[in-house]
Formats: C-alpha cells, sequence, structure tokens
C-alpha cells in the first residue's frame, strides 16, 4: 500500500478532527484462573459485550510463531499476495472487505480452520516450508479454541444453565463453520497529514458468530462502542486476549449478553497485526433464545439456522444492524 492523491482516498472512511488517543481504562479483565470469573464473564458480556482475558492458558511460543509467519506473509511483493486472492471465500484481500462496496485501510487472509481445505495455492506463497505456517496455524486455532471453549462453558456456568456445554459444543462440532483472519494495517503517516483525520482501517460492525477471540500486536487501533453510542480506544496488549459477544451469542441468550460494534482506526506511524479466531456453529444449527434463559420473557428473536443468518448477514453492508430482520415484532 503507497500514497495515493486525493481522489483515490475518496473511497476511503474518515474520523474527523484527529487528536491523540486516550484509552479507556475500564475494560472488564477476567482472570481465567480465579473462581469468580463465571460471574465477571456475565457481567462483562452484560454491559459490554467485550473483555480482556489473562491467564488464558495460551503459549506464547505459539502465538509470537504464528505473527512471525504473519508479518512474513505480509511483508511480501503484491504480486506475490495476490496468487492467493481474490478470497472465495477463503483468500488474500487487499482494501475490499467483502462484496458490497465496504473498504478499509487493511490486507488479510481469511482462512477456515479445517486445516485439509488449507489449499495448494497456499503453498506456492509460503515458499519451501508451507508445512511452517501449516502447523503455527493449526497450533494457535487448536489453543484458541480450546481457550474459546472454556470461556464459553464458564458463561453458560455464570448463566447456571443445566447444560454447561451449550454453547461450547457448537465450536467443538466438527462441521463447526468458524473461520480465522489475519489483518495487517498498514500505518498511513502521508495520508492522516494530508487530511488531518484518522483513516478507518475496518469499519463498524458486529461478528455475526457465537464468540470472536482477538490478539494483535503492541499498537493501538481498536475501538468499541458503548451502549450510548460513544466509542472508546482498547489499550492495545499483545500478552492478552480480548473477545467479543458475536450476534449469534446475543440471540441465545435473548438479549442478556450484547453483540459489541467495534471497529479498527490505523495508527499513523507502526503496523498493527491481529489474528481472530471466529467461532461458528455447524452451518444447519438452528439459533434461537434458549428457553432457559425466556422463562417468564417473550423470545424477543424469530428461530434462523446459521447458514440462513450468515447468507443474510454477508449479503448486507458491515455497519448494518443485521440482527433486525430476525427480531419478534410485538404485536401492536
Amino acid at each position: 500500500m503507497v500514497f495515493m492523491s486525493k481522489p483515490a482516498l475518496e473511497q476511503f472512511s474518515f474520523i474527523r478532527n484527529r487528536k491523540p488517543t486516550t484509552f479507556f481504562s475500564g475494560i472488564p479483565l477476567i482472570d481465567l484462573s480465579k473462581p469468580d470469573s463465571k460471574h465477571l464473564l456475565v457481567e462483562a458480556c452484560e454491559e459490554f459485550g467485550f473483555f480482556k482475558v489473562i491467564n488464558h492458558g495460551v503459549p506464547m511460543e505459539f502465538i509470537s510463531k504464528l505473527e512471525s509467519e504473519a508479518v512474513n506473509f505480509f511483508s511480501l511483493p503484491l504480486s506475490e499476495k495476490e496468487k492467493v486472492g481474490p478470497p472465495s471465500p477463503f483468500g488474500y484481500g487487499n482494501k475490499s472487505i467483502g462484496q458490497n462496496g465496504d473498504v478499509g485501510w487493511v490486507e488479510y487472509l481469511l482462512l477456515t480452520t479445517n486445516q485439509e481445505s488449507i489449499s495448494q495455492r497456499f503453498s506456492s506463497v509460503f515458499g519451501d516450508n508451507p508445512e511452517k505456517f501449516r502447523c503455527a496455524l493449526n497450533d494457535y486455532v487448536s489453543a484458541v479454541k480450546k481457550m474459546a471453549c472454556e470461556i464459553l462453558e464458564m458463561m453458560a456456568d455464570g448463566l447456571k444453565l443445566q447444560q454447561r456445554n451449550v454453547f461450547s459444543k457448537l465450536l467443538m462440532d466438527e462441521q463447526s463453520d468458524s473461520v480465522f483472519r489475519l489483518n495487517h494495517y498498514p500505518p498511513c503517516p502521508e495520508i492522516e497529514a494530508l487530511t488531518d483525520r484518522n483513516i478507518i482501517g475496518f469499519g463498524e460492525h458486529t461478528d455475526p458468530q457465537i464468540i470472536s477471540v482477538l490478539r494483535s500486536n503492541n499498537t493501538s487501533g481498536l475501538q468499541i462502542s458503548l451502549s450510548d453510542g460513544s466509542w472508546i480506544s482498547v489499550p492495545p496488549d499483545q500478552n492478552s486476549f480480548f473477545v467479543n459477544v458475536g450476534d449469534s451469542l446475543q440471540v441465545m441468550t435473548n438479549g442478556r449478553f450484547n453483540s459489541v460494534r467495534h471497529r479498527v482506526l490505523t495508527n499513523s506511524m507502526k503496523a498493527r497485526v491481529s489474528m481472530i479466531y471466529f467461532g461458528g456453529p455447524p452451518l444447519s444449527e438452528k439459533i434461537a433464545p434458549l428457553p432457559s434463559l425466556i422463562k417468564g420473557k417473550e423470545s424477543l428473536y424469530k428461530e434462523f439456522t446459521w447458514f440462513e443468518y450468515k447468507r443474510s448477514a454477508y449479503s448486507s453492508r458491515l455497519a448494518d444492524n443485521r440482527l433486525v430482520l430476525f427480531e419478534r415484532i410485538a404485536a401492536s
């Protein structure tokens, strides 16, 4: 990605009134080794739909190896990276996010978590030893998936659900439709100096899956939206993980947990590299509020399959409220 003329920049979105970043100090911090974590998880999901976890059990070796592989890939010439693009649905993408006109100052690799599906076209890009990338990816995703399932089981405990694996079993299913994403946000000092604004790397959205687990290098940019609509900047932490509630988990908890709206602004001086595991259910899985969480209340959502919701979500724009189409409309 290189400096662009003003007309070429018109496709991108900016945040006005660029100011020094002020980090929000109130992000919930969950120590997964502590016995009270299940209650803190529920509180965090109700208030923010977002939290940070420590003592997560993912070896730092797995994190650093995969990040190193990602940095090596994104450092390749564009012509080499484009050999594994465009994403259909998996592969390399640059600036274009989805098929509905959304763009961002980002390049990415979107991958299935099914290792057997990482096709031959990736081998040509990862040099003489594509197995090195495959192994780094497999180690990392396996460890993060295990952590995500533990978190979901703690949430079920905190909600006093009889079936402790009611959420986690959807990620553990062999047919689980989970995906993994590597994002690279190059610095853009010339552009931000020219416009005196922050350029948006990835526009505001919620994640449609059950849960998202994010790790990034020590570079700022991530913002989440609070319940009043204000945006707050999340302090970077390369040793911890950030977890998002997804739309599907919001539905399953009948709106008790909030799917967090978030975005990424570019850092004018440093490249940001993030790695996100999106834990999704099988395509045929029916998504609906759990009966035990509806008692004495009305169901806020219609039942739908993950395939139906995924198809609807991916045919919308990033910033759209995707769940509104699946809400039950109260009788007037």
